[in-house]
């Protein structure tokens, strides 16, 4: 029976490759289900446990409880509760034992095993594979297609490594055949004990790098660098590169020569376009590289939102620059990390006129100016109140006929506007009607104020006594019994 248990051990260890310690455990594991079949049969909850003897193959069997408070004594087949244990001997938690009658480990006892060990040898061998490909995620895997099924195909990768590639995963139209030889990127190990082990790609960018360090040496050689790749897996492919040796080009050295290299990756991956960019730390000369062959007339950058602007001459260079169906664009954008907007110079002077005006008619409206001087503004460069309320006042200066009272003025009256705004943004406020705002004497700081107190329009302050407005910031009586009896005039018209 020994013996038996150690030749066991020994061929599966040797025709699996698997550490012994896990085939041991598997047939006590398997002993136990054995055990529990044969000797338990009416209380499948009893707790049992084998200990094979790893020298000998000899084990014993033993039947064991867990120690627990009287109120989790839920199941006595496998637990004892403290109150009927001697309390100076055993505490909770403790494992109480006793060695009952090991059964054979024969042709029954192996066969009703069969799946438990089975099993396990699995689990050992996918952690034996887990533990060999990990590391090797990203790299590109060499095999030959060994069979189809319905949504892939498996690919022996040797050493009695198989992966899987998904139909997700590979290139548009691309049909394979059994016996043939296969380029792909593991991008996944699942540990999981189901479904495939090994995930195989063709289409994630970082089998375009793989194939380009495979056919461009000064790539291998970490000469030129692979900074980004963005993918149209068989249509159109985009890969910024990098020199860290000034006298080598890194686009011409990419493509070969008479294109050689670049077409051999592109052979590798059903004929997809690829287009080498040169990657720079400037974003504008970066996106402006991406976009060729289009000619870009000018470009405004906004790095904190990471959108651009791409203005361009004629119409033949917008469609370039957007490519077939959107190509050339979506994986301009993706290869850079930026929104990129298209438009024409027409376009684009449409649009700032357009945004000028509303700019025009917010300072007319808000800091209550005269169409000139809101004009001006504009045309200094301010795009908010925000920043006619805080920057420093020497920025007016190119607005002629502006003196520094005039500016005070200007600047007094946008912190009123910006205090206000962040009130009924904080505080989620009724906002005063215009009629209020518009008062003679009262400010727009005030107005907001009043409105935190309910008090919308001018018949509301109209109804209000003078010690209602003592807590509102700046106001003092004088001014706030001012404001109540002009409120009140209203009243003595009708």
């Amino acid at each position: 029976m020994s013996r038996e248990i150690l030749t066991v051990v020994e061929t599966v260890s040797n025709e699996k490759g698997l550490n012994p310690e896990d085939i041991f455990e598997a047939i006590e594991d398997a002993l136990v289900v054995s055990t529990k079949k044969k000797v338990y049969t009416e209380q499948p909850e009893v707790a049992v446990r084998v200990a094979i003897d790893r020298a000998t193959g000899d084990y014993d069997t033993y039947r064991y409880w867990t120690v627990v408070a009287d109120e989790d004594h839920e199941m006595p087949a496998c637990q004892l509760a403290i109150t009927d244990l001697d309390q100076e001997e055993w505490s909770i938690g403790d494992i109480k034992e006793e060695q009952i009658e090991s059964i054979e480990f024969g042709r029954i006892a192996a066969t009703q095993a069969k799946q438990v060990i089975i099993q396990k040898i699995r689990e050992a061998e996918r952690a034996l594979v887990a533990d060999a490909f990990e590391p090797r995620v990203g790299e590109m895997m060499y095999g030959e297609v060994k069979k189809q099924t319905r949504d892939g195909y498996i690919i022996d990768l040797g050493d009695n490594a198989e992966g899987y590639l998904s139909r997700d995963q590979m290139l548009p139209c691309e049909q394979l055949r059994a016996k043939s030889r296969i380029n792909a990127i593991l991008y996944h190990v699942n540990r999981e004990n189901r479904g495939a082990q090994l995930l195989l790609s063709r289409t994630h960018p970082e089998m375009l790098s793989a194939l380009m360090q495979k056919e461009v040496p000064e790539i291998a050689e970490q000469i030129i660098e692979i900074r980004n790749v963005a993918r149209l897996p068989g249509t159109r492919a985009k890969i910024a590169v990098k020199t860290n040796d000034h006298r080598i080009d890194p686009v011409g050295a990419c493509i070969g020569m008479r294109g050689t290299r670049i077409q051999a990756v592109q052979q590798e991956l059903d004929g997809e376009r690829i287009d080498v960019v040169v990657w720079s730390d400037d974003p504008a000369q970066f996106i402006i590289s991406s976009l060729e062959p289009a000619d870009v007339s000018s470009i405004i950058l906004d790095e904190d939102t990471q959108t651009a602007d791409i203005i361009f001459s004629t119409n033949d260079q917008l469609a370039r620059a957007i490519g077939s169906q959107g190509q050339n664009v979506r994986l301009a954008s993706e290869l850079t990390g930026y929104k990129l907007n298209m438009m024409l110079e027409e376009e684009y002077k449409q649009r700032q006129e357009n945004e000028s005006k509303a700019f025009i008619e917010l300072f007319y409206e808000r800091l209550e100016v005269d169409q000139d001087l809101a004009q001006a503004l504009v045309d200094i460069g301010f795009t908010s109140i925000e920043e006619v309320a805080y920057v420093p006042v020497d920025t007016f200066y190119d607005i002629e006929g502006l003196d520094d009272e005039a500016i005070d003025m200007i600047q007094e009256r946008a912190k009123d506007v910006v205090i206000a705004d962040e009130l009924v943004k904080q505080q989620n406020m009724k906002e005063p009607s215009q009629e209020l705002q518009e008062l003679e004497g009262m400010t727009v700081s005030w107005a907001y104020k009043m409105a935190q107190k309910d008090i919308i329009t001018v018949d509301d302050l109209a109804e209000q006594a003078v010690f209602d407005l003592e807590d509102i910031e700046g106001l003092d009586s004088e001014t706030a019994g001012k404001l109540i009896m002009k409120a009140r005039e209203s009243w003595f018209d009708e």
